[in-house]
């Protein structure tokens, strides 16, 4: 599964996100909108908009700190 968390630092929503990842020993792929370009041009073309947090599921863009993370624990057995 291809799974990259878009995020902004200072962003205290995005740090939920992160804090919980690691709190669960998650790994995904970060990408910061503020020092990565080509992540701020990928978020807006394929999500429409600048919205971070955002996760992408196999390319599909998911909003929201708390979807997020319910997402991931809905999913658990399912993330390798």
């Amino acid at each position: 599964m291809n799974l990259q968390l878009y995020y902004l630092d200072g962003c205290p929503y995005c740090r939920k996100v992160i804090n919980f990842l690691e709190s669960e020993h998650i790994a995904v792929i970060y990408r910061n909108i503020g020092t990565d370009a080509e992540a701020n041009r990928e978020l807006l073309s394929i999500g429409g908009k600048n919205q971070v947090p955002c996760l992408f599921i196999n390319g599909a863009p998911l909003y929201e700190s708390d979807d997020i993370i319910a997402w991931f624990r809905a999913n658990r057995d399912k993330i390798s």
